[in-house]
């Protein structure tokens, strides 16, 4: 049993809509579903991904009935989606995704004052669009068709904190944290339930995307963070997901941040946040100040950077 009664939710015999399904956390999120015996359709943008992601979920199949798909689609736009969830129900005779785990999206790190007005444009799409219009589209056809279900976004440790070189991150995994928080409160309504996932560093084929751009301070920061394998996440996300947990993490480190700025949100077992808010009171200043001091030793060097690229006179 689980989450006061409540019995864990079981993949197996279900059809889950994974987005971003071709590679990194949805497609090692895939793979687990696969393996507890879920009908599996993958969307992604990556079109030579998804053919090989089929595979992979074909080679941990469970019985013959077990049902996969892959489809092709940039999920930015609210049309690309309607278009993406249209072809999927359409496979399934019509019927809506018992459950929907939002994994598609992306970082490109830069100093704000770098940015152009279409990076700040992208990121917002990457990091919150790409997952709000899905999550809209889904909730709609659910409502229409009474259909109960789930419904997971993944955000990011950084949906708690930011730091230096994340402005156009940072901002979309906190107002994920919003929306996830105001549909679990809504799709009560439905007998729809709703999470959220807050993974820490990922080691997957985004995050080496993002180290091209990422800034030299921000590089420094992340230097001890032991990181997860995209499978690890998975496994901690499914746990969660099965658990029912509202908010999820997928370390110790972000379990703190979590029950330090718990709010209004759903918390896991009362003196455990409570340990863990006391502990935060005390090793989060140490922390920020730690933080603070790194970025401000780094500023003769940032003050070069800007002149070399024109941004400062």
């Amino acid at each position: 049993m689980s989450c006061f009664g409540r019995r864990p939710w079981d993949p197996r015999g279900k059809h889950c809509y994974v987005t971003g399904g071709s590679s990194g956390l949805g497609l090692a999120l895939s793979l687990l579903l696969v393996e507890q015996g879920a009908d599996v359709s993958i969307v992604a943008f990556d079109e030579e991904g998804l053919i090989a992601a089929r595979e992979r979920l074909e080679s941990v199949r469970q019985t013959r009935d077990q049902r996969f798909a892959e489809y092709n689609y940039d999920l930015t736009s609210a049309e690309a989606v309607q278009d993406a969830l249209r072809a999927v129900m359409n496979d399934h005779d019509g019927r809506v995704p018992d459950a929907t785990f939002l994994c598609a999206g992306g970082a490109t790190p830069k100093f704000f004052v770098e940015m152009t007005k279409e990076d700040l444009t992208r990121g917002l799409e990457m990091s919150y669009w790409i997952q709000a219009w899905t999550a809209w589209a889904v909730s709609q056809e659910m409502i229409r068709t009474r259909k109960k279900g789930k419904i997971c976004f993944v955000s990011s440790t950084l949906g708690y904190m930011s730091v230096v070189g994340y402005a156009s991150y940072a901002p979309g995994k906190h107002a994920l944290r919003g929306l996830a928080d105001t549909l679990r409160s809504e799709f009560k309504l439905y007998g729809i339930d709703v999470q959220i996932f807050f993974p820490c560093t990922m080691y997957t084929p985004g995050y080496e995307r993002e180290n091209l751009t990422k800034p030299e301070i921000t590089l420094k920061l992340e230097e001890s963070d032991p990181g997860l394998t995209a499978m690890q996440a998975a496994h901690g996300m499914l746990n969660g997901i099965k658990s029912h947990k509202s908010h999820i993490t997928g370390d110790w480190i972000t379990e703190i941040f979590r029950a330090s700025t718990q709010g209004s949100s759903p918390g896991h077992f009362f003196l455990k946040d409570w340990g863990l808010n006391v502990l935060g009171t005390l090793v989060l200043p140490l922390w920020r100040m730690y933080v603070d001091m790194t970025v401000t030793g780094h500023a003769h060097e940032h003050d070069a950077y800007l002149t070399e690229r024109k941004l400062r006179d």
